[in-house]
């Protein structure tokens, strides 16, 4: 079970991040965890940014941190609002300072930092509207 790999604490702390994240923005942050990607790890992450709905948002402004914990896979996939609009190399940078993190067994922080600079993206390219619209919900999702 991949939900044992992060404490009550980690997980309040990752949740606190997406809130943080979204809190100026009308944009939406999705983390999902599992255990095993036995396949491609964008092609995995793609299947559950589908899954999750995250192209139903209005602006199509989704992100989704994807996190593989035994097979040492992750992704960062942004739907295709928030990808016309970030430099061409935000999203490995975004991707360089978390795996620098995880590779000092720093999962929660690495996913910390990394869900906040994508906040900071959403926030200058999608501001929020004022309406408290929360298309998806600020929670860490689980697989297998």
């Amino acid at each position: 079970m991949p939900e044992l790999h992060f404490t009550d604490q980690d997980r309040k702390s990752i949740i606190d991040a997406i809130e943080t994240a979204e809190k100026q923005s009308s944009g939406e942050i999705q983390v999902h965890i599992e255990n095993r990607c036995a396949e491609d790890v964008l092609d995995r992450a793609a299947e559950v940014f589908a899954l999750l709905k995250m192209h139903k948002t209005e602006l199509r402004n989704g992100v989704l941190f994807y996190l593989a914990v035994k097979d040492h896979k992750f992704a960062v996939l942004g739907d295709k609002g928030i990808n016309a609009v970030v430099p061409d190399h935000f999203w490995d940078d975004v991707k360089e300072l978390m795996q620098n993190r995880f590779r000092k067994g720093e999962f929660t922080e690495g996913l910390r930092e990394g869900i906040l600079l994508a906040g900071n993206q959403l926030k200058s390219h999608f501001p929020d509207k004022g309406d408290g619209k929360n298309e998806l919900p600020n929670t860490i999702s689980f697989g297998k």
